[in-house]
């Protein structure tokens, strides 16, 4: 069993999100709960969700000096899907933090923008998921690329990835040595970009392996929608609705903004968390501190992806490698209160 980590970093408050963004510490709290009801524009969500990932970024170095060159990070989601799942927000945000220590200008490309690769520009760093179309006409723009948690070294492409294996079966470890057998999933399914194919979680394919080989596994407590808060809201209500008294007592959440959904259909229902029911995301997104209850989760060194993934993208340019290389970063089980 993978043992579980408190986190013991000092946390920012809500007002010191308030004032970074230059709005109130009310503002702040609604827009980290999703609050609905709140209207506010996507330009002032996306300033206080980048200044709380800031504030949890730990990891400064001194600025290079001298000018080094210009980067395209091309994002898989558009700019409204980022802000939907603060996951792939974090990974830009530690790509672009590294880069301007190297002192390198960057380009956002989001998967709504329109782009042409230019002589000025180094290299890609591709994040998210890509059809093969997408990454072929990445690759026809520059073989100076990495991507960030997508796994394309079988093309001999740089990647930098996670070991979902080990942080899956992490929670799942973690609920069966609390006597917690029946096991529910809420899992998350997307497609490319393109529109291309529906892509298959490997989240999900590890759940189930892991609840078959245990001989647990019940499809009728797994239940698949977006990565967002409101896909998490409507698949925990249709499983309360649907099971009713046979409710898992615990659940596995494919990522944070779900799990957040999850929690508010619980509290709609009246259902405790955890005394009732006890949730585990995956990401540990920055907002995941801020809701009540706190959200136990897989953490996920987002900030650290986006680094390596620079990293690797500069060792590839300044030493002209042709080997291609993969780099797998661990998780770590992060436990709050929404867990007994």
């Amino acid at each position: 069993m993978v043992p579980s980590k408190k986190v013991v970093r000092k946390l920012a408050t809500i007002k010191d999100i308030a004032e970074q963004a230059g709005v109130s510490s009310s503002t702040v709290s609604r827009v980290l709960n999703y609050d609905d009801t709140l209207s506010v524009g996507d330009d002032t969500k996306k300033r206080i969700f980048e200044v709380a990932e800031a504030l949890d970024y730990t990891k400064y170095q001194k600025k290079q000096s001298k000018k080094q060159g210009k980067l395209a990070i091309v994002q898989w989601y558009t700019e409204k899907e980022e802000l939907d799942d603060l996951y792939y927000l974090s990974i830009r945000l530690g790509v672009e933090k590294r880069a301007e220590e190297m002192n390198y200008d960057i380009i956002r490309v989001f998967q709504n923008t329109d782009f042409e690769m230019s002589a000025e520009i180094e290299g890609i760093i591709a994040i998210g998921k890509f059809s093969d179309s997408q990454v072929n006409k990445l690759t026809s723009w520059t073989e100076n690329i990495c991507f960030v948690d997508f796994d394309q070294l079988h093309r001999k492409l740089d990647s930098v990835v996670i070991d979902f294996e080990q942080a899956v079966n992490a929670v799942l470890d973690y609920f069966q040595t609390h006597g917690q057998r029946r096991i529910g999933l809420i899992a998350g399914q997307e497609n490319f970009g393109d529109k291309s194919k529906t892509i298959i979680d490997k989240r999900t394919i590890i759940y189930e392996n892991y609840m078959k080989q245990v001989e647990l596994y019940e499809e009728e407590i797994v239940f698949t929608g977006a990565f967002n808060v409101s896909s998490g809201q409507e698949l925990m209500k249709h499983a309360i609705e649907t099971l009713k008294d046979d409710l898992p007592k615990a659940f596995f959440v494919s990522n944070d903004s779900m799990a957040i959904g999850c929690l508010r259909a619980l509290q709609e229902a009246g259902i405790s968390v955890p005394e009732r029911v006890s949730l585990i995301g995956f990401n540990d997104i920055s907002v995941a501190k801020y809701i009540y209850p706190t959200l136990s989760t897989v953490k996920v060194y987002t900030e650290l992806m986006g680094e390596t993934g620079f990293d690797l993208w500069l060792d590839k340019v300044t030493s002209e490698r042709t080997v291609a290389k993969k780099i797998t970063l661990s998780t770590d089980l992060i436990l709050r209160e929404s867990t007994k």
